[in-house]
């Protein structure tokens, strides 16, 4: 090959070599462009994926005005509502039979006790025959006086009332009302339906004129005293509905306050009566537990996990916006054993979260999960 031809031959695969190189470069630099692409959106996904994963869970619930129960809460004794303190008349015949026990329940007139009637009805046979024979006294002496007996209208007044007296008639009319009300009395009746209680007095022995010889309390219902703070008052109200407790039993008896004593004593207390059904389970003395109970109309209430206490003692509630926590500093009033009447902070229509609320602070992310 002559020179000529070789130089031109050399120049071709110098051209076609660079080409080569230049397509090559390219190629490379296209895949690498969309290479690095991908790993901008692969990362940007990743922190989505992160974010997401990092929120809290939380439930929420939606803020309506609602009824609100408020419950004030404490210690008091049970006393009987109506009883009565039962006593023989006399105390010179032996009681004779004693027909009830302690915590026996009685009707309205059924007899309980009586003592040994003999020198009481004879008591009143002899105080009777008194009379009989003093009225006839007395009719000799309106006789001797030209008045007819049988005529009491026509006598003057003072002339009858002083032959009464001389006669012996008036007292005589005393002794015998005496002594029939000691036998009456001899019997003892339960005055109304109730239950018996205090008899300790034993049949054949005379009766005990120092102490009454039972009680009876009315089955009709019992009261209730108990104290609350100062600071309480202005929540009780007569006709509130209470809540009675015994510490002897699960049972719960119902009530209403019938009586605000308008006094604070030294103690800070004031003194509030209640009226309470259950009066065959209830016994005069018993110790109770006392829920006052009050119902508030239309008021926001939130349940007390709802709320948490951050810098400085301030009370927060996180509401829910659009998968972020936002922070609500809130001012709360009334309160129960479950919940809180917020009267600042919030309004009714927000998600309030309930629970995870804890560890989340402001704008962080949450995830709401079902209760």
């Amino acid at each position: 090959m002559t020179a000529p031809y070789r130089y031109l031959f050399q120049a071709g695969i110098l051209k076609t070599a660079i080409t080569a190189l230049a397509l090559t470069s390219l190629a490379w630099g296209g895949c690498s462009s969309k290479h690095d692409g991908d790993d901008g959106a692969s990362e940007e996904e990743d922190a989505r994926v992160e974010a997401v994963s990092n929120a809290a869970e939380v439930t929420v619930m939606k803020l309506e005005p609602k009824m609100f129960t408020h419950e004030v809460v404490s210690n008091g004794k049970v006393k009987a509502g109506e009883y009565v303190d039962l006593r023989f008349a006399s105390a010179a015949a032996p009681i004779k039979e004693i027909r009830v026990k302690n915590g026996e329940r009685v009707s309205k007139g059924d007899v309980l006790a009586q003592l040994d009637l003999f020198r009481l009805e004879n008591a009143v046979t002899t105080a009777r025959n008194n009379l009989e024979r003093v009225k006839l006294e007395l009719a000799d002496a309106l006789i001797g006086q030209g008045y007819d007996p049988g005529k009491a209208e026509s006598i003057p007044a003072d002339v009858l009332e002083l032959a009464r007296l001389r006669s012996g008639v008036s007292q005589a009319e005393i002794q015998l009302a005496e002594s029939e009300r000691e036998l009456t009395e001899a019997v003892l009746r339960a005055p109304f339906d109730g239950v018996v209680a205090n008899m300790f007095q034993k049949s054949g022995n005379l009766p005990d004129g120092s102490q009454p010889f039972c009680r009876v309390i009315s089955a009709a219902g019992m009261d209730v005293d108990f104290p609350v703070l100062e600071s309480e008052l202005p929540l009780i109200n007569r006709g509130d509905a209470v809540e009675v407790l015994p510490y002897t039993s699960d049972e719960v008896f119902q009530g209403r306050i019938t009586a605000v004593n308008p006094i604070v004593g030294d103690d800070g207390l004031v003194k509030v009566s209640a009226t309470v059904n259950g009066a065959r389970k209830l016994f005069d003395g018993m110790n109770v537990k006392v829920k006052v109970r009050r119902d508030i109309e239309k008021a926001l209430v939130v349940p007390k996990s709802a709320v948490v206490l951050r810098s400085g003692g301030r009370q927060v509630v996180f509401t829910h916006e659009n998968g972020r926590a936002k922070w609500n500093y809130v001012t709360t009033s009334l309160e129960n054993m479950e919940e809180y009447v917020v009267t600042d902070g919030l309004t009714g229509g927000e998600e309030v979260i309930v629970t995870g609320n804890i560890n989340i602070a402001h704008d962080a992310p949450v995830t709401v999960i079902s209760e």
